[in-house]
């Protein structure tokens, strides 16, 4: 139901502020980040240690499995993204300034797109050339 226009005061009205719509989505995606992030992580310690002091052939044949691949891909993914939604909750929160948030928004976003994108090229580098 659409509250009356009277509620909102003529600046917020044209400045546009109140809700937009969009906290529930950030809230799920923060959540299922989570949720992949701790089965992943029960997959990934493991075989970490299980690799301590194994030769640079075992741990690439590792590395160049199916499985072990996508499961590393996933993990990337969800890890930069995941950081990225904590960020911007931190950011929007904390900086009262509309034009460094804009900035600092922006600059979180693309760190962890670049970040992520330098993660997955060394995973597919290592996995497929070795």
């Amino acid at each position: 139901m659409k509250a009356p226009s009277g509620y909102r005061s003529v600046l917020s009205r044209v400045r546009h502020l109140g809700s937009a719509k969009d906290g529930v989505h950030h809230w799920w995606m923060q959540r299922l980040t989570s949720v992949a992030l701790a089965l992943l992580t029960l997959w990934f310690v493991p075989s970490v240690v299980a690799l301590v002091g194994a030769e640079r052939a075992a741990v690439l044949a590792w590395l160049g499995s199916p499985a072990t691949v996508t499961l590393m891909a996933l993990t990337i993914v969800a890890v930069f993204h995941h950081a990225q939604l904590g960020m911007q909750v931190v950011i929007e929160d904390y900086v009262p300034d509309e034009d460094w948030r804009l900035l600092a928004l922006i600059a979180v976003k693309l760190a962890a797109v670049l970040m992520a994108a330098a993660a997955l090229a060394a995973l597919a580098f290592a996995a497929f050339k070795g």
